[in-house]
């Protein structure tokens, strides 16, 4: 197999490489901040960026890709599953 790519810099703006399942949990943060999240089963996420304050995005659709680095993704307010961290 030839990756042409793997000579290149990452970015937050280039495809991720790697993917991990995200537990939402109240107060355990992620173990890294991921470039985005896919959404696998659509509906609410609570969760915090970088910054100091938590967000709520609501009725995100099914296979949804969202470009926000997620720092916490918080497992009350959080209605949608099957979230993966994308690096």
């Amino acid at each position: 197999m030839t990756d042409s790519f793997s000579n290149s810099a990452d970015s937050v703006s280039a495809p991720a490489a790697r993917a991990m399942a995200v537990t939402p949990h109240d107060d355990n943060a992620l173990n890294d901040v991921p470039k985005a999240l896919y959404v696998g089963t659509g509906g609410t996420i609570a969760m915090r960026g970088t910054g100091a304050a938590d967000t709520v995005w609501k009725n995100v659709p099914s296979g949804t890709v969202l470009p926000f680095r997620a720092r916490y993704v918080r497992a009350t307010g959080t209605t949608a599953a099957d979230i993966l961290a994308l690096y």
